[in-house]
């Protein structure tokens, strides 16, 4: 689908709004949500908490942005990656070195296994859709490939959990079809208002890569989500 090149925007500027919005949200996360709102000083004085607790769901509802951008790119890195086996080594590597800091960060532990952060999910995303590619023209193998990877990621508790990767799958499923992959990605994640938002500049993307970035996010995640468990461990110790 060919766009007015006025209005579109390269797959850099996608990825740029997901991160700065993932940023956003991250920061209300766990610098708000798991560290200063449980502060004493905080919570003696009802004026200030209540502000900074709608600061935090304002930050919260910004950062549903970028999940489906996130997922969006996923799919069109899969379409057009030249090793998709190195691909998803590659997200299963970040899965592993991003967990401690997303544990640190979300329940001041280096372990825990109730919730396993973002690259988790990505991954099994993207192995479902290997999968599926495998099982291209028999509906039956692909419907039970979607139904593994949801349960997967219901049992293994990934951030999204069974909704992220059903996002995924759907995404997928309408890859080659913009309009309906918007539209029905849009539907799928009713479930959280906020992210419909990331679908408007995901319209707009003209399939362009734009400005390389290729491990960029990689590290970002990791190292960002590390800054704020240290900023939580220093300042708002609970």
């Amino acid at each position: 689908m060919k766009l007015n090149k006025q209005f579109s925007i390269t797959g850099y500027t996608l990825k740029m709004i997901a991160i700065i919005t993932m940023l956003i949200d991250h920061i209300g996360a766990f610098t708000l949500g798991e560290g200063l709102l449980y502060q004493d000083y905080i919570q003696s004085n009802p004026v200030l908490f209540e502000n900074l607790k709608i600061l935090y769901m304002v930050m919260r509802q910004i950062g549903r942005m970028a999940f489906p951008i996130f997922c969006f790119l996923l799919v069109e890195g899969f379409i057009h990656t030249k090793n998709v086996r190195k691909y998803a080594l590659r997200l299963l590597l970040f899965a592993f070195i991003s967990e401690i800091p997303f544990d640190l960060a979300l329940g001041g532990t280096f372990f825990d296994f109730n919730q396993q952060n973002i690259f988790f999910t990505l991954f099994i995303g993207l192995v479902v859709m290997i999968m599926a590619s495998r099982f291209e023209g028999k509906v039956i193998f692909q419907l039970i490939t979607f139904i593994v990877g949801m349960l997967a990621g219901y049992l293994l508790n990934v951030d999204y959990s069974f909704m992220g990767i059903f996002l995924l799958e759907i995404l997928y499923f309408f890859r080659f079809n913009r309009k309906n992959q918007v539209s029905s990605g849009a539907i799928s994640v009713l479930w959280e208002p906020a992210a419909v938002l990331g679908f408007i500049p995901i319209w707009f993307y003209n399939g362009e890569r734009g400005r390389s970035m290729k491990y960029f996010f990689y590290w970002f995640y990791p190292v960002h989500i590390l800054i704020l468990a240290v900023i939580n461990m220093i300042f708002f110790p609970r």
